[in-house]
């Protein structure tokens, strides 16, 4: 699979896959997590669009260097990616950290961004938020990542699905396992370091938006999600009822159908690129 190179050394890893001849749909997921994420995506969103996926610096087979991270500076790795595909404008797909991530480059680059949908994030931090993540990070430095992938499952997995279904466990628990400590913790503090001043510039947005979340989200709210659906000029707002932070494996079903739903509706038919035949990767 291929790697491309930024500026400052670190390696990205991204992987295209899907309708050759379909729209490009940019995913970016969160905190700790690689691509592997949108598993339960994968086949659904396949059938219709030209999937561009990419681990995130500090995530899966992308570098992790030292540090530090920045969100701006991941958004722009997020357009990089985009550049190597030779991709001019795609639809952007963010969930969690890679919610905000997908924020900051419909800011600083709307004329890349077909459409914008923002899944489980939110535009501002919460004192109460600040402090479980940097326990987290705390957490990851003093006794590793496992002890970290124990506290917060119960953040992103609800409490019925952990007891009638193994199968949400058994995708976020080694992803959040395997992550790096030092990587996991730049990943933090480019959260806790973002600047809130993003709120106010997503006000100028006129990007086609979904912002959608789980009901029983519980470290994004339901709050964070009206927030943003109010902030954002014209966005839409979905609700997936009993599902969890990881709304996208808690509910991929409702997930995928609604996320689809408002993709087909903002298709632009164009094609910057020639037909390629890509290989459909397995879920």
């Amino acid at each position: 699979m291929p790697h491309l190179r930024r500026l400052d050394g670190t390696r990205l890893w991204y992987e295209v896959f899907g309708a050759s001849d379909g729209e490009p749909l940019l995913m970016i997921q969160g905190l700790g997590a690689s691509s592997r994420a949108w598993i339960r995506q994968r086949r659904a969103f396949a059938k219709r669009y030209r999937c561009i996926a990419f681990d995130n610096r500090g995530a899966g087979h992308s570098d992790k260097p030292e540090g530090p991270y920045d969100l701006g500076q991941m958004a722009e790795d997020a357009i990089a990616v985009l550049d190597a595909v030779g991709v001019e404008s795609a639809h952007v797909m963010g969930a969690s950290m890679g919610g905000v991530i997908a924020q900051i480059l419909a800011v600083l680059h709307p004329e890349r961004v077909r459409t914008l949908i923002l899944a489980c994030t939110a535009s501002r931090h919460h004192e109460w938020r600040r402090e479980l993540l940097a326990e987290w990070a705390e957490t990851a430095r003093t006794n590793g990542m496992r002890h970290v992938a124990g506290r917060s499952l119960r953040w992103l997995v609800g409490p019925r699905m952990r007891r009638r279904l193994e199968l949400p466990a058994s995708i976020l628990w080694p992803l959040i396992a395997a992550a790096p400590a030092h990587a996991f913790i730049r990943q933090v503090e480019a959260i806790l370091n973002a600047d809130d001043g993003l709120r106010e510039e997503l006000r100028a947005l006129r990007v086609p938006t979904l912002v959608i979340t789980g009901s029983q989200d519980i470290l994004t709210p339901v709050g964070d999600a009206e927030e943003l659906a109010e902030t954002i000029p014209g966005a839409e707002l979905v609700i997936v009822p009993g599902a969890a932070h990881a709304v996208m494996v808690d509910r991929a079903p409702a997930f995928n159908d609604a996320v689809l739903d408002f993709l087909d509706r903002h298709q632009q038919a164009t094609a910057e690129l020639p037909a390629v035949n890509l290989p459909l990767a397995s879920a």
